[in-house]
């Protein structure tokens, strides 16, 4: 007969500082779409976007990448995880 096993059962900090982690993670990549935006946008004299519109906006996404950073890290230190970085 199979045995029938508990279930899994994750605490709920360390459970919110492991999704905090991987928000961490892809913050980069978040940050580094919104850069690349101004790539996409229209060039040419109809409707095309001002040099300092492009670079108010690239400033505008690394201070909101900064402060987004900080507060993951207070929150994650907050949280009291022992997080160890794994090489290899």
């Amino acid at each position: 007969m199979s045995e029938r096993h508990a279930p899994i059962f994750l605490e709920r900090q360390g459970y919110r500082g492991r999704r905090l982690v991987d928000f961490m993670r892809i913050l980069p990549l978040i940050c580094g779409f919104l850069w690349s935006v101004p790539l996409l946008w229209a060039t040419g004299p109809e409707g095309s976007v001002t040099t300092s519109e492009a670079i108010g906006y690239i400033f505008g996404v690394w201070f909101f990448s900064v402060l987004v950073s900080a507060g993951a890290s207070l929150l994650l230190r907050r949280s009291g995880l022992n997080i160890e970085r794994k090489d290899g």
